[in-house]
């Protein structure tokens, strides 16, 4: 169903989402309204689909963004901690500061400077994202993500948003306990998410979903 739910504005594109079964719930819903993905996207950004940003990377389809809202959604509470790995131009970052509001904190990571600065452009071309960055619960960092970002760690969810070439234990270790992990994982030819469960105990869990076709988690292009 996702490639019937493109739209010709942002409302029309969330709409079309709801009405397919890819927004089920009414958070994920109000969040992804409140961020224009034109903002983010540079061509055809209320189209259910991936759209190429530069620097061999991408912004994933809208239908994945919700589904990774949807599977973090029980962690993504008012004033939780969490950290974007692979922000690109910085769309789901947002819709993350908006689930968890105000008191949350929301750190987007990516290896290549010039999104870093793509990312924070972009959420200033609204009030939201200017008032999210200025009073700092939202913070873009050029970092290598396989490693995560240990000085903002404990998070209550990481979401990752390029293929991971393993499981790496830094994120799983820089979850809080309870926490949540999602994340594209390269199984030779093929990738799936999997979600990564770190219960109170700290005894963790994968739950193998779906392919996928991610961009790779990797060292930044050589210019």
């Amino acid at each position: 169903m996702a490639w019937r739910s493109s739209g010709a504005t942002n409302a029309a594109l969330i709409a079309n989402l709801e009405q397919n079964g890819l927004i089920d719930t009414d958070r994920v819903k109000q969040a992804m309204l409140k961020v224009d993905r034109a903002h983010y996207a540079p061509s055809m950004p209320y189209d259910d689909s991936p759209q190429p940003i530069g620097h061999r990377a991408t912004i994933s389809a809208p239908h994945m963004h919700a589904n990774a809202c949807k599977s973090l959604l029980e962690y993504l509470s008012p004033g939780s901690r969490v950290l974007d790995i692979g922000s690109g131009s910085g769309y789901l970052t947002a819709v993350l500061a908006n689930l968890v509001g105000p008191t949350g904190s929301v750190i987007g990571v990516d290896h290549i400077q010039p999104l870093v600065t793509l990312a924070e452009t972009n959420m200033r071309k609204s009030e939201d994202g200017r008032r999210m960055l200025d009073s700092g619960q939202v913070r873009f960092i050029k970092a290598d993500g396989r490693k995560g970002w240990k000085e903002g760690a404990p998070y209550d969810a990481i979401h990752v948003g390029a293929a991971a070439a393993e499981h790496h234990e830094e994120l799983t270790e820089q979850l809080k306990a309870p926490g949540r992990l999602f994340v594209p994982v390269a199984e030779g030819w093929a990738q799936h998410i999997y979600v990564v469960e770190k219960d109170a105990d700290g005894k963790v869990h994968k739950e193998k979903l779906y392919g996928v076709q991610y961009v790779p988690l990797t060292d930044a292009p050589a210019d």
